[in-house]
């Protein structure tokens, strides 16, 4: 592996989820620069194949790697349960891959043992199974109660959010059997942070509702520095690009970095 400090962060979700992610990593790391990937032509990945979700994260890693990323970050969790072994096996010595979820179930591990563990996401990322297996795998003392909640997605992608619509979608989710007597939430698809403030506000903030973005984001700041590949100064302009443009995928950019930013759209796929 012949990478430089100096070297971009590659980061790519199937549409303004990621964003959470960047975003941690941005404030945690300020000089290094991103690369943004919103894959939102094909959005939402959750109701997609094994396979086709494999295709696109493959195509989009080509794409981040031609640009010199050192490290790929699949900020996706459906893409993280169905196709990281995949990437990882792809990118080979290239560059570092980290995925979304094996540093919420590290955390998982050392923090919250002997817990009743919530889990909501995709139908894609709960039908693997992904973090129950690995949280038991672990620690077969913690419960894991998982719930596939497909509409927020399209919700907030679509701009419901904070209002009467998306307050009623959340409550009907969180009221659900399979939820009950949890003691902490992990929000298992990196658009839900943005609607955390309502997800707390359901549970009369007695419920810990896990911030995953930062959890990712202090592991890859571990990875970095393990591998002697943390920026040595402030690096160029972070890029956001997307398949496909849309006025909301730009306002939330903006809601997450301060100040405009150059969105730009690039379809790999023509």
């Amino acid at each position: 592996m012949n990478l430089s400090p100096n070297n971009p962060i590659g980061i790519f979700d199937s549409g303004v989820g990621g964003l959470t992610v960047a975003s941690a990593i941005h404030h945690l790391l300020p000089g290094e620069q991103i690369i943004y990937y919103g894959d939102t032509a094909h959005l939402p990945y959750g109701d997609k194949s094994k396979e086709t979700i494999i295709y696109y994260s493959e195509k989009i890693t080509e794409f981040l790697l031609e640009k010199d990323c050192k490290i790929i970050v699949i900020a996706c969790n459906t893409a993280s349960s169905n196709a990281y072994e995949n990437i990882v096996k792809l990118v080979g010595s290239r560059a570092l891959v980290i995925n979304v979820i094996d540093p919420v179930v590290d955390y998982i591990q050392h923090h919250l043992s002997s817990q009743n563990i919530g889990v909501i996401g995709t139908k894609g990322t709960i039908n693997s199974k992904s973090y129950q297996n690995k949280i038991n795998n672990l620690n077969k003392n913690i419960t894991v109660s998982s719930l596939a909640t497909p509409l927020l997605v399209p919700m907030i992608e679509e701009g419901f959010i904070f209002d009467d619509i998306s307050n009623a979608i959340i409550r009907n989710y969180l009221s659900r059997p399979e939820l009950q007597n949890i003691q902490s939430l992990v929000l298992g698809c990196t658009h839900y942070p943005i609607i955390q403030n309502q997800i707390k506000k359901y549970y009369n903030f007695k419920v810990n509702v896990l911030d995953s973005a930062k959890i990712v984001a202090g592991f890859l700041r571990n990875e970095l520095n393990a591998h002697q590949l943390a920026s040595t100064h402030i690096q160029g302009v972070n890029h956001f690009l997307v398949s496909d443009y849309t006025d909301y995928f730009n306002a939330i950019s903006n809601m997450f970095f301060e100040g405009e930013i150059n969105l730009e759209k690039d379809n790999i796929w023509n």
